[in-house]
Formats: structure tokens, sequence, C-alpha cells
């Protein structure tokens, strides 16, 4: 019996090919600036942090700087903690999460840890409010040395000399309404496979390493988000998108093996952030306060622990 088409592109049950990526690829539109939303913003902050441009990506006619945000004061005598924003570039809250606590909260943590702070890894996605790049790659798989998506290399290559010094990694997402109408059946119509639906829970939640789950370290970040917004409850099944609620408001996922962010170091702290920017009870700066928190409390955590 043939599938169904839920998806616009593509035969159901067949993978895509080039022409299929043509297609979505015509579909894509820029919506908003990266430069004027992002780049910006980090200008703004050269005064107090060491601005850098660590790679560059070419999406004829589209040119994109990619840029890093360090301490001034480099101390190889401290820990360093890493902060990614924008790996998926459609999730808001993580870009502008992650300036908002440069523009006010970093400079609190001179002289105590090496920040690196990449607010915004895959700008293209910026722009065009979308999870892939424009090969129909999710840089959010795509972490390994051999990465085919460049936004992931430039980052790897970033982080490559650091990686074993890293105590912190914090990864700021959201999951959004548009995971379940659009990303997730452009997933499976792009690998020939049946869209299983499934929901989108309504609160923030974060994903840590199943290989390294430092619940304390998860269950410290949760609280102190949940003073600011609502934590994601467990379904029905005791799941969050599909996974087991390990503590509220925290599922795990090998990261490192799936080619996430999160796995990029080795990093005794990790998390990955979801933000539900969607909730009828939450407004877009609360989103971005919740970012913020949970990167005070990641980091508030971490130096604690000597």
């Amino acid at each position: 019996m043939s599938q169904t088409a839920f998806y616009p592109i593509g035969t159901p049950g067949q993978p895509w090919g080039e022409d299929e990526k043509r297609q979505w690829l015509g579909r894509q539109h820029k919506l908003r600036s990266y430069e004027g939303e992002v780049v910006a913003g980090i200008d703004a902050l050269r005064a107090d942090f060491d601005v850098s441009v660590y790679g560059e990506l070419d999406y004829a006619p589209e040119h994109y700087a990619l840029y890093a945000v360090r301490s001034r004061d480099w101390n190889d005598g401290l820990p360093t903690a890493l902060v990614t924003g924008g790996v998926h570039g459609y999730e808001t809250s993580g870009v502008q999460g992650a300036l908002q606590f440069l523009r006010e909260h970093a400079r609190q943590y001179a002289g105590r840890v090496n920040l690196l702070v990449v607010p915004c890894v895959s700008p293209w996605g910026y722009e065009r409010i979308h999870r892939w790049n424009p090969a129909a790659i999710d840089p959010n798989r795509s972490f390994r040395a051999d990465s085919p998506a460049g936004e992931s290399a430039a980052l790897w290559s970033l982080v490559a000399p650091l990686r074993q010094r890293v105590r912190l990694h914090i990864d700021l997402h959201e999951t959004t309404d548009s995971d379940e109408s659009e990303f997730r059946p452009a997933l499976a119509a792009r690998d020939g496979k049946p869209f299983e639906p499934d929901g989108i829970p309504d609160g923030f939640y974060l994903v840590g390493d199943s290989e390294n789950p430092q619940l304390d370290f998860q269950r410290a970040v949760i609280a102190a988000v949940a003073r600011v917004t609502h934590i994601a409850p467990a379904d029905a099944r005791g799941l969050i998108i599909g996974s087991p609620v390990v503590a509220p408001g925290v599922i795990e996922y090998p990261v490192k093996r799936l080619g996430l962010c999160a796995g990029i170091t080795d990093a005794v702290y990790t998390t990955t952030t979801e933000v539900y920017p969607d909730s009828a009870h939450a407004t877009p700066a609360e989103c971005n306060a919740a970012q913020v928190a949970a990167i005070r409390a990641a980091l508030d955590y971490a130096l604690a622990q000597g």
C-alpha cells in the first residue's frame, strides 16, 4: 500500500535526491536580518569583550561571517565555559538570550571563568527561520570531525583547541509548534520515512547527556528557570518528545553519538535548553530571560564545584 503524502515535496517512502532538495531550497526566503539583529548586537559588545570571526559561510548570493565573543582577560588558569546559540537558526531566544546574557551578566564572571560565547551558529537558518542549512542538512546532527555542514565544521574547529579544557557547555535551543507542523514532516519526507505525529510540550525543559547525566546540575538549572517561566510536564506516558523524563523537566540523549552540539567538548557539565516560545503563557522577553537564567545557573553550579 502506498503512503499518503504528508509533505509537498518528494514521493512518500523515497528519500530526497538533488531535485527535491532544490525544490525545498526554492521555498526558502529571507525573513529577517542577521546583520541587523545579531551582528549589530555583537558589535555593541566590542568595548568589553574580544570579538573574532571564526569562520565564513558562502551561500551565494549571501555571505556570512561567524562570530565568537570571548572574555577580554582570558586566563588559561581559569575554567572555561562555552555558550552556543542558534545552532538551529529559527530558535530565536537561543540567539537573543546569549546576547542578553553577554550584555547584562557576563561581566560579573570576569576573573572567575573564561567565557566563549557563539550567539548564532547558523545565520542562514536565522534569516530564514529554519532548522536546516541550504543543503537540507541539520547542523545539530552534524557535529563531528568530517562534518558535511559548514556551520558545524566551523564551530568544531573553533572549539578543538579547548575541547579538553571546557568545564561547562550550555547549548541554547527551542522546541516550537513548527517542529510538528513543518520540520518533523520535512525530515521524514527528506529521509523517505513515515511521519509520526508526537506533540509539543508546553514549557521549558533540558536535554542532558545520557552518558554523563549530571542530574544535580540539571536540577539546579531547572530550579533557576522555574523562577522565570514554567517547566514542561511529562505527557501521559511519562515522556517529553518521546523520551523518558529522568527528573522534572529533564530528558537525555547520547549527545556525542548523535552528533549534537552539546557533545563537541569533554565538559563535565553539559546541557541543551529547550524553550517553548509558542506557549500562551510565555512572551518573547520571558523566553529570552529563561535562556539567561539557564546560563547563569549553569555557570554558578559549575563554578561552585571547584
